[in-house]
């Protein structure tokens, strides 16, 4: 009886989570790692740290401070990782 309790749990997994299924709100499937866009960030001219990453559906907002503690706020392109409001 518990055999057959775990295989139907297993199975309405299954059905609930297709193979290869994608968030609805998630990034595209070729959108850069979130790696790649947070090491760009790090290199910037007077990085300090990371407050906080936001995914919106449309990109990523990038908060962080500088090594003089301004506040800088800047939407990375998932699929370019590249800056969206300083092109």
């Amino acid at each position: 009886m518990r055999a057959i309790a775990v295989f139907a749990a297993i199975v309405l997994i299954a059905v609930a989570v297709p193979a290869g299924a994608q968030a609805k709100n998630a990034p595209p499937p070729n959108a850069k790692k979130l790696s790649e866009i947070i090491a760009k960030v790090e290199q910037r001219p007077d990085f300090a740290f990371i407050d906080e990453v936001d995914w919106d559906g449309k990109g990523y907002d990038v908060t962080y401070f500088t090594k003089d503690e301004a506040k800088v706020e800047i939407k990375y392109d998932p699929i370019t990782a590249m800056p969206m409001n300083l092109q």
